[in-house]
């Protein structure tokens, strides 16, 4: 399938400090009573939430009303791509992305002009996921880990709110088990911390972020340790990294990826999502950073990074089945 197929009238482009308070003499019980209550509304927002369904129930309505929720069967979200390699290489690349999604499925496109690096495609139908090439005969290291540790695409965390997959909207369907690790500093922020696991147990950790005081979900994380045990190692040698080509050269990794079999290597997956705006009474993220670093036991490492800023939104789209074929 070349491309992504929308239905007739739909076309897609591929494309505290803190502050001490000093309290004199002549302050009342009153006033110290305002001061009280004045300060309730900040430690609700701060430390209000206990269990994961509370966190689920406050971060379901930061998206909108159930009502509204429930009748957003589909979505197309489409943008601009920028393709960096941030280490183990050097280079960018501009392009398109489009995710498409409907109900658990989902088909997420980054698209570039380039005859080495042509991007990155995965397809899921709701149970299977298809991880197509990024190069004319190949997958990319990132495609090839996707490959081995799909659970995030199986399980529609790829994408966030984005997608209509995401598994917070239908956690009944999912039988996952949220735990709720409390508030963490992450990139210098205080956010909440939610470990999810899926009903079947795999390898891949994966840790989701919300703000405390909007409750939107505004990062992910998904890492795995692989160690020599391990056989199929993501990234492996069936793996193609090309090298070169139009202002991008990537680093040819086979020989420092066979290595990774006889050693421990780590593997990570960050999402960002910011610039939260309202599109059919649904608030979303309107730009959406993507992230894939390899760390292999020899010393050799790869960062990419996908910078994605969505043009247009548009929900309950008519949309081609063949989007979500898994062949």
């Amino acid at each position: 399938m070349a491309g992504l197929f929308l239905g007739r009238n739909i076309r897609m482009i591929l494309m505290l400090e803190s502050e001490t308070v000093r309290i004199g003499r002549g302050v009342g019980i009153g006033s110290l009573l305002m001061i009280g209550l004045l300060a309730v509304p900040w430690c609700l927002g701060a430390e209000g939430v206990t269990t994961p369904d509370e966190l689920v129930a406050r971060h379901l309505d930061s998206i909108g009303t159930p009502q509204v929720r429930q009748a957003a069967k589909s979505r197309v979200a489409e943008g601009t791509a920028e393709f960096r390699i941030l280490v183990g290489g050097s280079g960018r690349l501009d392009g398109k992305s489009a995710l498409v999604s409907e109900g658990r499925k989902l088909h997420f496109m980054m698209k570039f002009p380039n005859g080495d690096y042509h991007g990155e495609r995965f397809v899921s139908d709701g149970s299977r996921v298809q991880i197509f090439t990024a190069t004319q005969q190949a997958r990319s290291i990132f495609g090839e880990f996707l490959r081995g540790q799909d659970v995030e695409i199986r399980e529609g965390l790829l994408g966030g709110v984005l997608s209509t997959a995401w598994p917070l909207l239908h956690l009944e369907d999912h039988k996952a088990k949220l735990s709720l690790a409390g508030l963490k500093s992450v990139d210098g922020q205080q956010l909440y911390e939610v470990q999810y696991r899926p009903k079947k147990s795999v390898d891949l950790q994966m840790d989701l972020y919300f703000d405390p005081t909007t409750f939107r979900h505004v990062k992910s994380v998904y890492w795995v340790t692989v160690r020599p045990s391990i056989v199929n190692v993501p990234g492996g040698p069936e793996s193609a990294v090309p090298t070169g080509g139009e202002g991008v050269a990537l680093p040819s990794g086979n020989s420092e990826t066979a290595s990774a079999r006889q050693h421990e290597s780590h593997y990570r997956v960050e999402e960002r999502f910011s610039e939260f705006s309202t599109v059919d009474g649904l608030t979303l993220p309107s730009h959406y950073n993507l992230r894939f670093t390899q760390e292999l036991q020899n010393g050799q490492t790869t960062s990419w990074e996908w910078d994605i800023k969505e043009t247009q939104i548009s929900n309950n789209v008519s949309l081609d089945p063949r989007n979500f074929e898994v062949k």
